[in-house]
């Protein structure tokens, strides 16, 4: 990055995004199906005089050299896509998204620090663009694009660039959110993921995430019963949450439509059209340490503040 601010488009003292956090896969959904909730991160970038990138979230020591690389490499690809001269810049974080607990805290990041300098220098990129960055960073579209729509999503890459349906999802529709107090690494739970995989369990996969694509299309949300017991992925990942079957089954016993493990979790998500608390308790009962929060989908994206 440059030393100096070199780009005269760029408009102080800065710009402050809302980014919603997401729930990610859906059970069958692998690294295509996304919703958003309302759970949100601000990020505000403001521009220095140095060309540096300057964390001022509360951030622990130990986690910031790599929010700071995270952050730079973001910026970098904007500055290249965009076709605009780098400049260094202040960002903080603020917000509920907790971090590596599989709502999409990473997203928050990169898509709030990009659309902010987006917005810094003239809207030189479209939502789309800036999707299509977020994805190449994140290496599969299902967090980014709810955060960027809102709503349900599925999307997939398509020639090259990221093709989403969107459908707005009722507010009826309540997400029983299971937060636990422990992280689980998104890169160690992808290597739990075999390679390949059965005929039977392709298949599977493929009917089960075209069904909870046309429930949420239509409005239908009954119809998901049964439809989020997953082969590709949960089974694999289990070992690092090993309550995951527990909770679900408890909570689909109080009355859930059905739940599935939130990205690569930690979190895990249930949900009902009718009340939440006895799903609340349900869901607890094993994971007693952990936090719940009673979410409903997010249907505007990212929101310029």
């Amino acid at each position: 990055m440059s030393n100096e601010i070199q780009n005269p488009t760029v408009k102080p003292p800065g710009t402050t995004v809302r980014v919603p956090g997401t729930t990610s896969n859906l059970g069958p959904g692998f690294d295509t199906l996304g919703i958003a909730l309302t759970l949100y991160n601000q990020v505000t970038v403001s521009p220095l005089p140095e060309g540096t990138v300057h964390i001022t979230s509360p951030i622990s020591e130990d986690a910031r050299p790599g929010a700071t690389s995270m952050l730079t490499q973001a910026a970098d690809h904007f500055f290249r896509l965009a076709g605009q001269p780098s400049f260094g810049f202040e960002i903080g974080i603020q917000g509920g998204v907790p971090l590596a607990r599989g709502l999409g805290s990473s997203v928050t990041a990169r898509l709030g620090c990009v659309a902010a300098l987006n917005r810094l220098t003239g809207d030189p990129l479209s939502k789309s663009s800036l999707l299509d960055l977020v994805n190449e960073l994140e290496g599969h579209p299902d967090n980014a694009t709810p955060a960027v729509y809102g709503g349900f999503t599925a999307a997939g890459l398509v020639r090259g660039s990221v093709r989403c349906i969107r459908f707005p999802v009722d507010t009826r529709l309540k997400f029983v959110t299971l937060i636990p107090d422990f992280e689980i690494s998104t890169p160690a739970a992808r290597k739990l993921v075999p390679n390949q995989f059965s005929k039977q369990d392709a298949v599977h996969s493929l009917n089960r995430t075209a069904l909870i694509t046309a429930a949420f299309a239509s409005g239908n949300y009954e119809s998901l019963r049964g439809c989020f017991d997953d082969r590709i992925h949960q089974p694999y990942r289990e070992s690092l949450l090993p309550q995951l079957s527990a909770v679900i089954r408890s909570a689909e016993e109080a009355g859930a439509i059905g739940g599935w493990l939130s990205g690569s979790g930690s979190t895990i998500i249930c949900i009902t059209g009718d009340d939440p608390e006895p799903i609340r308790q349900a869901m607890l009962s094993h994971l007693p340490s952990a936090s719940v929060k009673i979410l409903t989908a997010d249907d505007s994206g990212l929101t310029y503040l």
